[in-house]
């Protein structure tokens, strides 16, 4: 029986003092005023997160159960489709920076996010972090350092991700592999002649292997947008999904909500291949031995339910010569990754410097 689709969420709350805009203080289960100080506490959610059975929900009845609209603005130039508050600073694209036309503004349709994991760093926090970053760059750009002093280049935003559970059981063939060592005579010359040696040599042992295994596939996290460009990077894609609480657009204010660009079918195609290296994984550690044949597997999921969740990271654009670079930190933890481009005439300075330092040297040396 599939559930009633649930009321609209609320993404804008309003102070009670004054009226403003409250917006989630990262860190905390709370609403808070920049105005008055008012803060609200977030309500404890009354239900666990949400897991949606996969096939049923693939059915045309399913995509509209655990739905809601929400107001989207698609950037013109990387595709980034993204949900800004009418009061957010600066309508501008999180991922490129480029000005997004509010008369592109438009209602969509998404899953309703199961889970989110809360901002646990503030702004100030991860620009701090990506000024650091940035301070310890040799031969940077001294627009990039200037960049890096205002805070509005460093926004939040909230990523989309699927996670899927399910039940794995795999039927294997293979051949398990064990060390042995053996004596093999070699010659080599000594002093001018020819001399017989032994050394060690490493052999394998094969011999068949069957079997099955099984066994419980939990939360494989598969990203769920894709850009032109300013893909968040695997390097700081690592969120403790153990912070997760129920969803609750109350933690969505005043960040940027990113909308899923890959569809909930791809996106377990995904989480099928990734649960293929599990099952070979699985497999070699069932086979044991030193080393391991996989000649094949047959797997089946079963039981599979997946869910939309939201992850949060701060991103930095940054155009140098007609060129964009995408600076990341997790809201999370504070990991950080960006390219970084450089000056051409810091290093040729520089060059310049050690040849003139080199030429003295040379000088005086003959002098």
């Amino acid at each position: 029986m599939y559930e009633a689709p649930e009321k609209k969420s609320e993404l804008k709350k309003s102070c009670i003092n004054c009226g403003a805009e409250l917006l989630y203080a990262p860190g905390t289960t709370e609403l808070k005023c920049e105005y008055c100080g008012y803060a609200q506490t977030i309500p404890s959610a009354e239900h666990s997160f949400r897991e949606l059975e996969l096939k049923s929900y693939l059915d045309s009845m399913g995509m509209h159960s655990h739905s809601e609209d929400i107001l989207m603005i698609q950037c013109r130039n990387c595709g980034a489709n993204q949900h800004i508050e009418e009061t957010y600073k600066s309508l501008h694209c999180v991922y490129c920076n480029s000005p997004l036309i509010i008369d592109d503004a438009k209602k969509e349709e998404w899953i309703l996010p199961g889970a989110v994991l809360p901002f646990q760093l503030d702004q100030k926090k991860a620009h701090a972090i990506f000024q650091k970053w940035v301070k310890g760059l040799w031969w940077a750009p001294d627009k990039l350092k200037k960049a890096s002093l205002d805070p509005q280049h460093t926004k939040g935003l909230y990523a989309p991700y699927w996670t899927f559970d399910a039940q794995l059981y795999a039927d294997y063939t293979g051949q398990r592999g064990d060390y042995y060592y053996v004596s093999v005579p070699y010659t080599t010359t000594v002093n001018g002649r020819t001399v017989t040696k032994m050394r060690r040599e490493r052999r394998t042992r094969w011999t068949p292997a069957r079997g099955s295994i099984s066994g419980f596939v939990d939360d494989t996290l598969i990203q769920a947008s894709r850009q032109r460009s300013g893909t968040i990077p695997a390097k700081i894609a690592r969120w403790n999904l153990k912070k997760l609480v129920p969803f609750d657009s109350s933690y969505l204010a005043g960040f940027v909500t990113e909308k899923y660009t890959i569809a909930l079918k791809d996106g377990h195609l995904d989480a099928k291949k990734e649960a293929e290296r599990i099952a070979d994984r699985w497999a070699r550690r069932d086979i044991g031995g030193d080393t391991q044949r996989i000649h094949s597997i047959d797997m089946k999921l079963s039981e599979e339910t997946f869910k939309h969740i939201l992850l949060p990271v701060y991103v930095s654009a940054y155009r140098y010569k007609g060129k964009r670079y995408n600076f990341f930190v997790n809201g999370e933890n504070g990991l950080l990754s960006g390219e970084r481009p450089y000056s051409f005439w810091k290093i040729f300075l520089f060059v310049l410097a050690v040849i003139v330092i080199f030429v003295l040297i040379v000088y005086f040396i003959n002098a």
